[in-house]
């Protein structure tokens, strides 16, 4: 079975804690590469780790807020002015396409009308439905977050391999089933142990921890206050620049 490569290109909350990136998650196998999240700061991150965002072919979004997509219109128009001649796929919750297109109008007026030199494609989720796309199979599973839209934990299948993100909650029996048999499930813990409405602490995660059936579990979405507590976390805690191998 061949090995996937799976890169934390953000690990950060909304803010900026800690100093790092929004949600972008870059997955590259020799089917290609893709992202799960692209937020606001992810075409900074991708130049700064090395990644040729050209060379990304789909973008998988867990809900549309815009530290977990606003990266996107950055990501089109950058193929634009650097002549991309592949296609682009982004899939999402429903009403993805109007709002990254009313999220371009807004940053940069006039550009979801523009001649595209590549082609621009949109693909809409259904709740615990597989679907391929491109390379991979996504099974969203609906969670617990408020974003004006659907929101997803994600189920990726790809090379024989399985990646599920929670997307960002509080905690939700859906994410039992996204994660089981995941070969790594990547886990908002936005506070340690502090609860928020819509966003998954420490504790929670732990206190449930019996009920998920996967290899590995990996922190992300890391608030100014869970960052401070890493050292006391169980699980392995995700930094911006980090490469695993699956």
């Amino acid at each position: 079975m061949k090995q996937i490569q799976l890169r934390f290109l953000g690990t950060g909350d909304a803010f900026g804690s800690g100093g790092r990136f929004q949600t972008c998650l870059y997955v590259h196998g020799s089917n290609g590469s893709f992202l799960i999240d692209c937020g606001s700061s992810s075409l900074i991150a991708m130049k700064r780790f090395g990644i040729n965002p050209s060379q990304i072919g789909w973008v998988f979004l867990t809900h549309l807020h815009g530290d977990h997509f606003g990266g996107v219109p950055f990501l089109i128009l950058d193929g634009q002015f650097n002549r991309r001649d592949r296609s682009l796929v982004i899939a999402g919750p429903l009403g993805v396409r109007a709002r990254v297109e009313a999220a371009m109008e807004i940053l940069f007026p006039g550009s979801s009308r523009v001649r595209q030199r590549f082609p621009v494609d949109f693909a809409e989720f259904q709740e615990r439905t597989s679907s391929p796309i491109g390379p991979a199979t996504i099974t969203p599973f609906a969670v617990a977050h408020a974003s004006g839209a659907s929101s997803y934990a994600l189920r990726v299948e790809y090379a024989g391999k399985v990646i599920t993100y929670s997307g960002d909650t509080e905690w939700t029996n859906s994410l039992v089933d996204a994660a089981r048999g995941a070969d790594v499930f990547i886990c908002e813990a936005y506070s340690y142990e502090k609860k928020l409405k819509y966003h998954l602490d420490y504790r929670a995660l732990q206190n449930h921890r019996s009920q998920i059936e996967c290899s590995r579990i990996i922190l992300t979405h890391m608030s100014a206050d869970m960052l401070a507590h890493t050292a006391q976390a169980e699980f392995e805690c995700a930094e911006d620049g980090q490469t695993i191998v699956i």
